[in-house]
């Protein structure tokens, strides 16, 4: 496995792409500096409501939807977290360490949220579940603070293993360690990749997440419902924590303050991965110098082609998603309908496995499998399913075949599914359906250079432009339009191709490769 991380950074958005093999995989966007509700944020909110009927309340966190939160997700410990929380907030609790804490008796499962929380109550709660659609955060009050290989879960004792670490010794060995090291009240969920590592290591973790516990404490003491009281990292340190591994060959990054910020984040985690990271300095934009943006374009739309000819029709409702399978002209004469079904439907399972990780799908999920009647190749299918789902890190269930042909698949739905439009405006029309005379274009290109050399008092500045547009401003070494704009205004003025423009498309960007905007 050969993976890369290229990171897109524009003035109000970041982009992360994560490729397996040169091959896009999942694809993250974060706004910069905005009031989002990721999920990891701890909140202290005020109960507006509470639903005896539902068994549930919603909570003000500062959306503008209220959050809900089931009685199921109260977790056990929820009476000791709501004594916790009002002691700091009155001033009776003065450290955030749980060692001479008394905590209280565990809820029971079947029991009234009523009975627990009241209306205008202040509750220290978490986002479970971002806002989608219309609907705002699920939070809960199970509280658990995530680092690289371990997970806090203050006023617990309990310690938990994933269950993907196999080897009974190891197990064993790392629950001796934890118990030894960790703090009294708190509780430790020991994720995948801790097996194997150092005590060091697993302690440096732990320091960490007991360090956010402080944080939490700290702002805790003087927050005012709504208010975010501990945020979760960025998107791109979360890719890092969850992801990065041996298989990592590079991250590649094209503004030089993120990549000092996600080399510090690295520093901590994986010091002997800071020599993958690398600034980005070449012309054309980041992701089409990597291949991304062309991949986009070709696996967002409605229908997604296979190599081998076959394709998929993806379509969304507001209750599942359904995924259809067709063989196009995949079939061969020299193989039988069945032989054929199998090997469409064998690669079509490769694909469908990563269009839910790149669309972040979930929910129900329905696909649509070309008919088949062997038991055995349906078996072959429904392995197959599975083994690519494996890597998907979101929980997930899937379901066999049914005689119809059909896979019923549902997958962790946390945060909105990654929506990309790749429809383009028609280039001659702009999608007005009237078209703007094109012989005018040379005039408004040389009227807003002038604006920005004389005006904005630009001397250095690159013309952005489709391909074809570059070959005619540039066509004739002397005689050049480029060339003529350049002596009669007395600026230098480079013209640079992008294939993924309009045909009428053009930007300006000045000397730092900052877009001038007029």
């Amino acid at each position: 496995m050969n993976n890369e991380l290229v990171i897109n950074s524009v003035p109000n958005e970041v982009t992360i792409a994560l490729l397996d093999n040169k091959r896009l995989i999942e694809i993250h966007r974060e706004k910069k500096n905005s009031n989002s509700f990721s999920v990891g944020d701890i909140y202290l909110g005020r109960v507006k409501k509470v639903m005896a009927g539902l068994n549930a309340a919603f909570v003000d966190v500062g959306y503008e939807k209220d959050a809900f939160l089931h009685y199921l997700d109260l977790g056990p410990q929820v009476a000791s977290l709501n004594k916790y929380s009002q002691h700091v907030l009155s001033g009776k609790q003065n450290h955030s360490n749980l060692m001479y804490f008394k905590m209280e008796e565990d809820i029971p499962k079947d029991g009234k949220i009523g009975n627990i929380i009241s209306s205008n109550q202040q509750v220290l709660v978490q986002i479970s579940k971002e806002p989608i659609s219309t609907k705002g955060p699920r939070i809960t009050s199970e509280l658990s603070l995530a680092g690289r290989y371990l997970v806090l879960v203050p006023f617990s004792e309990r310690i938990s293993i994933s269950q993907k670490i196999r080897d009974s010794e190891e197990k064993i060995r790392l629950k001796r360690l934890i118990t030894s090291i960790k703090p009294k009240n708190f509780g430790v969920i020991i994720r995948t990749v801790a097996e194997g590592k150092s005590v060091a290591e697993l302690d440096a973790d732990l320091n960490d997440l007991v360090k956010k516990w402080e944080t939490c404490f700290q702002a805790l003491k003087t927050a005012k419902p709504p208010q975010k009281v501990l945020g979760e990292i960025n998107r791109t340190s979360v890719l890092l924590r969850d992801l990065l591994n041996e298989s990592f060959n590079g991250i590649y990054v094209n503004d030089n303050a993120l990549l000092e910020e996600i080399k510090t984040y690295v520093h901590t985690i994986a010091p002997d991965k800071e020599n993958i990271l690398k600034l980005y300095k070449g012309q054309e934009p980041i992701f089409d110098n990597f291949g991304v943006d062309k991949q986009i374009k070709a696996l967002f739309g409605k229908t997604v082609n296979l190599k081998s000819g076959a394709y998929l029709i993806v379509e969304h409702t507001e209750a599942l998603h359904v995924i259809d399978v067709n063989s196009g002209n995949r079939a061969k004469s020299d193989n039988n309908q069945e032989t054929n079904a199998l090997e469409v439907n064998l690669d079509a399972a490769v694909e469908v496995a990563r269009q839910l990780r790149l669309r972040d799908m979930g929910g129900i999920i329905v696909v649509d499998f070309i008919d088949m009647h062997a038991q055995q190749n349906r078996k072959l299918l429904f392995d197959k399913m599975r083994e690519e789902m494996r890597k998907d890190k979101a929980k997930h269930n899937i379901l066999p075949p049914s005689k119809f042909g059909l896979i019923q698949i549902t997958r962790q739905r946390v945060r909105p599914e990654m929506n990309i439009e790749i429809n383009e405006k028609c280039p001659t029309c702009g999608g007005s359906g009237e078209v703007q005379p094109s012989i005018l274009l040379i005039d408004q290109i040389e009227t807003d250079l002038q604006h920005i050399v004389k005006e904005l008092n630009q001397k250095s500045l690159t013309l952005c432009v489709h391909p074809y547009l570059e070959a005619f401003l540039t066509k004739g070494f002397i005689s050049s339009l480029r060339r003529k704009w350049q002596s009669k205004l007395g600026a230098k003025i480079k013209v640079r191709a992008v294939s993924s423009y309009h045909f009428l498309e053009y930007h300006f960007l000045n000397s730092t490769e900052d877009e001038i905007m007029i």
